[in-house]
């Protein structure tokens, strides 16, 4: 198969999984996001309101996802979930939307734990998820940032030299930088890879092949 049609292949298998995830959202992922956010609100937020509230919030919530990414690489019930989105074998800003559905729907509903019993108001999850989706569509893409500007944003965000290696198909890079907005969860909780990304990189899951878009649906429950 051409490079090129392989290469449409896999875009459209990615956005095909971000279609299925947008199709459930609004009956699922909303009113669980929703009602969270109003039982939580009845609880109060425990953060001072205004900006400095809604950055805190999102400062939680990334070290949230952070602990919950790792959990999807060490949890077996979780990979099974999660490998969907490991077993492309190339990154760019498509690779950000594909995930199982499975996934998404056990994320939303850890997620409404943890903004129910801080009281986060709904604001703030909607800056959260925006910059997450941003983030994503950042650090999957095929940008290779000026050295300085690279050396210095990473150490404050993760940058795609840094998710590149979290793609590897090597395990021991696989199972490292799992943040998702700030690198310095990784730093923090030694979780962090001494691997630099270079040009020949295999990405993907050890020795396993993609598969086509019927087979990734019902992957985990096999």
């Amino acid at each position: 198969m051409p490079e090129q049609v392989k290469t449409n292949h896999r875009k459209v298998k990615n956005l095909s999984l971000w279609l299925c995830n947008s199709a459930i959202s609004p009956f699922v992922i909303f009113p669980i996001t929703m009602y969270a956010v109003g039982w939580g609100v009845e609880r109060g937020n425990v953060w001072p309101s205004g900006w400095s509230g809604i950055l805190l919030d999102v400062v939680i919530l990334d070290l949230w996802i952070y602990w919950w990414h790792r959990a999807n690489h060490r949890v077996p019930l979780l990979w099974r979930f999660h490998q969907v989105h490991h077993l492309d074998q190339w990154l760019d800003v498509t690779s950000a939307v594909r995930f199982h559905f499975g996934e998404v729907l056990l994320s939303a509903l850890v997620r409404a734990v943890v903004v129910v019993c801080l009281g986060i108001p709904l604001i703030s999850v909607v800056v959260f998820e925006t910059l997450v989706l941003l983030g994503a569509g950042f650090h999957h893409s095929n940008l290779r940032l000026p050295v300085k500007i690279e050396k210095y944003l990473s150490k404050l965000i993760i940058t795609p030299s840094i998710h590149w290696v979290h793609h590897h198909n090597i395990q021991q890079d696989t199972d490292s930088n799992y943040g998702t907005l700030f690198s310095f969860w990784d730093h923090l909780f030694g979780s962090s890879s001494k691997s630099k990304r270079y040009a020949s990189m295999v990405i993907g899951v050890g020795r396993l092949e993609d598969k086509r878009l019927d087979q990734l649906l019902i992957l985990p429950f096999k």
